[in-house]
């Protein structure tokens, strides 16, 4: 049965309804009746808390200026599902997309007629990027974990050029530990025996599980420390600082991000792809110009003359924000907020309620099943001091924003990635560059 692209998205959005976790071995299988082999792809694998969706973007767009081919598989997408797959920078078309889902959607029912499960969400997914990214073929493929790692279906591969992991905090705790210990112990389930790890080494915990199990897999590291990044410097566009270790001194990177946190991120992005120079054949000074380029949807975004889109989604998430905020120093800004239920929601609202310094703040709801009411979240930001004003519907609530805004005045949306992506829905994704 042929499906409208109309009907495909609904089709896979109802599978949380009826599926359960499979385990890699139903991946494996899944791939193998799609024909997809490894060996056509030179596997770049990205997994962490924060930051592992800038860290691949950046890498593609390194790869696509310089004329190498590429897949980019991330998740979750903003506004339309084909983003989740990406060839050479840009997302598939609807064609690509509804041929790939009829081709999975085949292979799903002669598997489940033999008694094997469905495909998860996300399996089904992966299945779909890797038969575009397949029939495309693509040289490069950059492919950022779902949830965690070591079970992640994205683990089914093997032999990765390079495994990198970006910054480690408490997140989806109810499945991957209530422990930093735990938590990166699942992120470290991609490192392979032999490939190099290279990882953001902020958090001490975490690295040492991180080099524990890369030492048992004979793969060598390649920390990155946060005082090997140096003398930011930020213009209102751009933030240059300079990147100092052993084996690379006093690299002048510049980036596209009013965010400092995209520090780390675009150095872990330069880093990798000087790692694979000797595969690529890229030059350090292609790969800073592909990082300047760089561009990535939520993620600090300025959508229009000093409205800023950050898809902050837990703790961490939200003090980076906040770092970001401080770095513009907005005059009486205003906190447009809402957030889903399955993250650390009061302490988020804590900080932005203590650290902020808000004129004004909205709350509101989003529309998917785990948003919280927006009475909820003003209850939480009243506990703590800040007032805030409730607008259920969020489209709504973003126009209530853009008409108090005054001239000069900012306007900061976060809370969720799902959010960000309802609000570009509202605005036609529109973007200020």
């Amino acid at each position: 049965m042929k499906m409208t692209y109309e009907q495909a998205v609904s089709y896979l959005y109802e599978i949380p309804k009826f599926t359960k976790k499979n385990g890699l071995e139903h991946t494996k299988e899944l791939l193998r009746r799609l024909d997809i082999r490894e060996e056509n792809f030179k596997i770049i694998h990205v997994a962490g808390s924060n930051g592992k969706g800038s860290v691949c973007r950046a890498i593609s767009e390194v790869l696509t200026e310089n004329q190498k081919s590429n897949g980019l598989f991330i998740s979750p997408h903003l506004v339309r599902m084909e983003e989740r797959f990406c060839i050479n920078g840009k997302m598939c078309s609807v064609e690509e997309f509804l041929e790939a889902f009829h081709c999975v959607y085949e292979v799903v029912e002669r598997m489940q007629k033999e008694g094997l499960a469905h495909p998860t969400f996300f399996e089904y997914l992966f299945g779909m990027g890797m038969w575009i990214f397949q029939k495309k073929r693509v040289e490069y493929l950059v492919l950022e974990t779902g949830l965690g790692g070591r079970l992640d279906c994205t683990n089914v591969f093997t032999h990765p050029l390079l495994t990198i992991i970006t910054s480690i905090s408490l997140e989806h705790t109810e499945y991957l530990g209530d422990t930093i210990e735990k938590i990166a112990a699942e992120k470290a389930g991609i490192i392979k025996q032999g490939v190099p790890v290279l990882y953001d080494a902020g958090n001490e915990k975490a690295d040492q599980v991180i080099s524990t199990k890369a030492s048992a897999c004979q793969a060598k590291i390649y920390p990155v420390h946060r005082n090997s990044l140096k003398f930011p410097k930020f213009n209102g566009k751009y933030i240059d600082f300079y990147f100092q270790c052993d084996y690379d001194v006093d690299t002048k990177i510049s980036i596209p991000f009013a965010a400092p946190y995209q520090m780390m991120n675009m150095t872990l992005a330069y880093q990798a792809m000087r790692m694979l120079e000797p595969e690529t054949g890229i030059k350090k000074e292609e790969i800073l110009k592909g990082i300047r380029n760089t561009r990535w949807q939520g993620r600090m975004q300025e959508v229009g003359e000093n409205i800023y889109f950050d898809g902050a989604h837990n703790v961490a998430g939200i003090h980076a924000f906040l770092d970001s905020v401080a770095l513009i120093r907005p005059q009486n800004p205003i906190l447009l907020f809402s957030m889903v239920s399955d993250k650390d929601y009061e302490k988020a609202i804590q900080l932005l309620a203590e650290r902020g310094q808000w004129e004004q703040v909205i709350v509101t709801t989003i529309s998917d099943k785990r948003g919280i009411p927006a009475e909820d979240i003003a209850r939480i930001f009243s506990h703590f001091g800040q007032q805030a004003v409730v607008i259920e519907d969020s489209r709504k609530a973003y126009e209530w924003a853009l008409k108090g805004k005054k001239r000069g005045q900012a306007l900061f949306c976060t809370g969720s990635l799902y959010f960000i992506g309802e609000l570009l829905e509202i605005t036609g994704g529109k973007n200020s560059d």
